[in-house]
């Protein structure tokens, strides 16, 4: 029989980069992480600060009257590639959070809530 401190829990996470010919990455994780899980984390960092200083600079392009179709087309290659990187970001993190046991066997514990919302005065 394995003791406690053996057993870990292993979860798959999806990478905020991708393979051959665009298709997806994952990881299998333990409870503690390693290399990978942090350079993962790093680079999920990064993807979302670069996405934030591109929504910058794509106000000011846009607000600019003497901007060119090909200096708009090349923000819009920017933009999608910045909307890619932060939708994978937002999927992973996403399937990374815990389902929440509202106690009545209903896993969607947002729609509970909301319904609770809806009857409340």
């Amino acid at each position: 029989m394995e003791s406690p401190a053996n057993t870990r829990s292993a979860t798959t996470r999806l990478l905020p980069w991708t393979g051959v010919g665009g298709k997806p990455c994952y990881l299998l994780t333990g409870d503690n992480g390693g290399y990978l899980t942090r350079l993962a984390g790093d680079i999920e960092s990064v993807q979302l600060g670069m996405g934030n200083e591109l929504l910058g600079h794509a106000q000011e392009l846009i607000g600019d009257p003497k901007v060119t179709p090909a200096e708009l087309r090349y923000l819009s290659a920017r933009l999608t590639e910045s909307l890619r990187d932060i939708l994978r970001v937002a999927e992973s993190r996403g399937a990374r959070l815990p389902v929440p046991d509202d106690g009545n066997g209903d896993s969607d514990g947002n729609r509970a809530a909301l319904n609770n919302d809806e009857t409340t005065p």
